[in-house]
């Protein structure tokens, strides 16, 4: 090649260029990124607020309106002032005479594919969950999701016992799941055949947490009911 030619050439282009250039595009997408979520997240935050409230009275179906609880250092309740970040909270279900019908929790645990996040309703009158639905879950379509749709299994839910001891100190039976058709007591959970990760996950999420909040909640009952 002669150096005529050579001369011709363009010059390759400089790695600063090349850095600034990539650099650049970076912040960009992090700044949109960044924007998309700031307009996106009241939306989000508003769709779960709705869904949940919902769920409070699917799980609490006796129940025309509710109130926010949450639970005090010195193991008591109040009623929630704020959006509560980072609080322990129930949910507390009034009938049309404002009389308390029940309480709802949220509590969540793995599953097979994810975590899975859930609602339910304790009848302190019963001592027994009477309702549990599903909030969040990735669990394998047609399988894992049964957790959700099938009825023999949300039967179990119907009234699963809670019931404590005499000083109410604890959980009188745990909750355990068993296989299917093979339940013989209200604190088992008969589970799902083909999807028995996920049924065993529903049963332990729902025995840590009520083993948790049952007694918590039972010796202070007071701190919900509404004044006249």
């Amino acid at each position: 090649m002669s150096s005529t030619e050579l001369a011709s050439r363009p010059a390759p282009p400089s790695a600063w260029h090349m850095y600034r250039a990539m650099v650049g595009v970076g912040v960009f997408c992090g700044l949109l990124i960044v924007s998309v979520f700031q307009v996106t997240r009241p939306i989000i935050e508003h769709n779960k607020a709705e869904a949940l409230k919902k769920a409070i009275f699917h799980v609490l179906p006796d129940a025309s309106t509710s109130g926010t609880y949450r639970l005090n250092d010195a193991g008591g309740f109040e009623i929630l002032e704020g959006e509560g970040i980072g609080e322990q909270l129930v949910y507390a279900g009034y009938d049309e005479k404002q009389e308390l019908v029940g309480l709802a929790v949220q509590a969540q645990g793995m599953g097979y594919q994810d975590v899975i996040g859930l609602i339910y309703g304790y009848s302190f009158a019963e001592d027994a969950i009477v309702g549990v639905q599903v909030l969040e879950s990735k669990e394998t379509p047609g399988l894992g999701d049964k957790i959700e749709t099938d009825p023999a299994f949300l039967e179990n839910f119907e009234r699963l016992d809670v019931s404590l001891v005499d000083d109410l100190s604890e959980m009188a039976n745990p909750i355990v799941p068993v296989k299917h058709g093979a339940k013989t007591n209200p604190w088992e959970v008969d589970g799902i055949t083909g999807a028995t990760i996920s049924s065993v996950a529903i049963a332990e999420i729902l025995n840590r947490s009520a083993q948790y909040w049952t007694p918590r909640i039972r010796n202070h009952l007071d701190d919900f009911r509404r004044e006249e």
